[in-house]
């Protein structure tokens, strides 16, 4: 926190719904009928041991659209992306409060496939982390691990299918065999996206994708977002208000482990509601 940052009692946060005219207004292909909420949290609250750090989250968000989370550091955006898919559950004395929904279904429940579960929201972190084998074997490793492939053939078409997804086919190849880890920083973010895509998931979780990059790699993801989803519903954390202003269709902003405002992009950055909001987009802190 800045000094002269506001302090928590300032806010009052409004309810995170979609209104009909948020939804009218969400992208060029936000058919009002169809903005149905992919994923939708309700009272949502985190404790990493006694520190609780997401507070009441009630947020619902839109299939195939792009969502973007910002805020300062530390205001539990990543920790909140990372309850959309369980990730947090690897941590020790982490524990949740409250419901997380995707298609109606409390991914806390009970019968929760956990493993499947993260096939079908698959996660694309701020540093890549392809695995130390050949371009070829990245993109299969999901495929095979999960019997989803019966032949080799099968298997060929579903990585060429995954790398065209990424944007990054024509590229490698002629490189498939190659390692992985030979590849550009940019390209490895592709591979890692190109290797989520490759279980067929439902929604893509994408913190801070393009964070370690080059203004070049970086247009290239931010490209390749907007492609994607057509098909996914995409929500990415995000450090970069302009970057946040460019992709996305809703944007919300945390602050102190709480949802201050979640509304269609261009009206958090050019009408937010809330005073901290604006606070924050105009860059009075960070």
């Amino acid at each position: 926190m800045t000094p002269n940052a506001p302090s928590l009692p300032s806010l009052s946060p409004r309810p995170a719904s979609l209104s009909p005219g948020a939804a009218d207004a969400a992208g060029p292909q936000a058919d009002p009928a169809a903005l149905n909420a992919k994923i939708e949290a309700r009272s949502l609250n985190f404790y990493y041991g006694d520190a609780h750090v997401l507070h009441a989250i009630d947020m619902r968000i839109p299939e195939r659209l792009v969502t973007a989370f910002i805020g300062p550091s530390g205001c539990g955006k990543s920790t909140f992306l990372r309850t959309l898919n369980r990730m947090n559950d690897i941590i020790p004395g982490a524990r949740v409060e409250g419901t997380v929904e995707v298609d109606g279904v409390d991914i806390y429940g009970r019968d929760i496939d956990v493993v499947g579960l993260r096939r079908r929201i698959g996660m694309v972190f701020q540093k890549s982390n392809p695995f130390p084998k050949s371009v070829y074997d990245n993109v299969a490793y999901g495929p095979r691990i999960n019997g989803m492939i019966t032949s080799r053939g099968q298997l060929d078409d579903l990585v060429e299918s995954s790398l065209r997804a990424a944007a990054l086919w024509d590229e490698v190849k002629d490189r498939l065999q190659e390692s992985a880890l030979a590849l550009s920083g940019g390209q490895q973010q592709r591979l890692c996206i190109a290797r989520a895509l490759a279980v067929k998931p439902d929604i893509v979780l994408m913190d801070e994708p393009a964070s370690a990059l080059d203004p070049i790699a970086t247009q290239r993801i931010e490209e390749l977002v907007h492609q994607l989803k057509r098909d996914y519903t995409i929500v990415i954390v995000t450090h970069n208000m302009q970057q946040a202003a460019r992709i996305s269709d809703f944007t919300a902003f945390f602050w102190l482990g709480r949802l201050v405002e979640f509304d269609r992009t261009e009206r958090i950055f050019t009408a937010p509601r809330e005073q901290l909001t604006e606070d924050y987009v105009t860059g009075r802190f960070g």
